[in-house]
C-alpha cells in the first residue's frame, strides 16, 4: 500500500495537553485548555501535523456539559466550539503540506454510557458544537458513539449541514480474541455499518477502544460491505487505556496508559487493521505525535510493490 492511499490522523489531545504541561484536570478535561491557556492548543496541533497527520481533530470533545457544566456550557459552549474550530483551522492553514480540520462531534451526554442518552437533550447541545465550528470544519466526525442512537442523533443535529460526515463507534474490549465486536451498547458492528450507509456516511471508524478490539470490527464491517455491494472507507484510532469497566465513562477519571503500547507496539497493531482493510490510520486517548510519527515513517518507507 502507497503512502497516497492512507489517510493519517491525530492523536488524543486529552493527553497530550497534559503531558506538555498545559491546564488539565477534572472535571474540564481537554476544554481546560480552550478556557485558560489556548496556545497549548495549538502547540498540540502542530506537534501532530509535524508528526505527519493530515487530519487534525478540532479541540471541542470536553466542550459539553458534563465536563465544562450546564451554566458555563449554556454561556460559553457555542464560543468555545468557535474556538476550537479557529484553532484547528489556523494550524492546518499554516501547515507546508495540506491537512484537513475534522469538527469533533463527541457523544453528548457522557462517553461509553449509552444508558444515559437522551436524544432531544443530545442534538441541543451538539447544534450548539456545530454552530461553531462549522466555519472552520472541512467535514465533521462524530466519535465515540457508543450506540446507533447516539450517531442518530447527531444527524439529526447535523440537518442543513452538508459537509461530509466521518461515523466512529467505541467497542467493548473483548474478554478473548474470540468474542464477538460489539458497540458498549451490545449492538452489532454489523448494525453500525448498515446505520453508516443508510445515514450516508462518507467514512466508518472504530476508536477509544483497545487495539484488540478493532481487527475483528473491521473484519465485520467488511463482510457485511460484501454483502451490500458497498464501498465505504474504514478507518481506526484505538486509545491506550487498560480494559474500561461497562459503567465508566471515559473521561470520568483518569485512566491509566498502558506501557505496553509504544510507537513500535502501536505500529505493529496499525499494520495489521490495514492489513484487515483500514484506510484511516490515526489514534486516541494517550497515543501521542510520536506514535503517529511512528506510523508516518512507515508509510514514507514501505511503499507497496507493484
Amino acid at each position: 500500500m502507497t503512502q497516497n492511499a492512507w489517510t493519517l490522523l491525530d492523536g488524543g489531545m486529552g493527553r497530550e495537553l497534559k503531558r506538555i504541561g498545559a491546564p488539565f484536570r477534572q472535571p474540564e478535561w481537554s476544554a481546560l485548555a480552550l478556557l485558560e491557556a489556548p496556545e497549548y492548543v495549538t502547540q498540540v496541533h502542530r506537534a501532530f501535523i509535524k508528526a505527519g497527520a493530515k487530519v487534525i481533530t478540532t479541540n471541542s470533545y470536553a466542550v459539553v456539559p458534563f465536563h465544562i457544566g450546564e451554566e458555563r456550557f449554556a454561556r460559553s459552549g457555542r464560543t468555545l466550539a468557535k474556538l476550537s474550530g479557529q484553532l484547528a483551522r489556523g494550524a492546518a492553514d499554516e501547515a507546508e503540506t495540506s491537512v484537513q480540520v475534522a469538527g469533533s462531534l463527541p457523544p453528548a451526554l457522557g462517553s461509553y454510557r449509552p444508558d444515559l442518552f437522551d436524544p432531544i437533550r443530545a442534538q441541543a447541545i451538539h447544534r450548539e458544537l456545530i454552530c461553531g465550528l462549522a466555519p472552520h470544519v472541512d467535514f465533521w466526525l462524530a466519535e465515540t458513539q457508543s450506540s446507533l442512537a447516539e450517531a442518530r442523533a447527531v444527524h439529526a443535529a447535523l440537518d442543513g449541514e452538508h459537509k461530509p460526515l466521518w461515523l466512529s463507534f467505541t467497542l467493548l474490549d473483548p474478554d478473548t480474541e474470540d468474542t464477538p465486536p460489539l458497540l458498549r451498547s451490545g449492538e452489532s458492528v454489523e448494525q453500525a455499518v448498515l446505520l453508516a450507509i443508510e445515514l450516508g456516511a462518507s467514512a466508518l471508524l472504530f476508536n477509544c477502544s483497545q487495539p484488540e478490539s478493532m481487527a475483528a470490527a473491521l473484519h465485520s464491517a467488511l463482510r457485511v460491505l460484501k454483502a451490500q455491494a458497498r464501498e465505504l472507507p474504514l478507518g481506526v484510532y484505538a486509545n491506550a487505556f487498560p480494559p474500561v469497566r461497562e459503567d465508566a465513562q471515559a473521561n470520568d477519571t483518569l485512566l491509566d496508559i498502558r506501557a505496553d503500547l509504544g510507537p513500535e507496539a502501536y505500529l505493529q497493531w496499525a499494520q495489521r487493521w490495514v492489513e484487515g482493510g483500514a484506510t484511516i490510520i490515526g489514534g486516541c486517548c494517550g497515543i501521542g505525535p510520536e506514535h503517529i510519527a511512528q506510523i508516518n515513517v512507515h508509510l514514507q518507507t514501505h511503499e507497496e510493490k507493484p
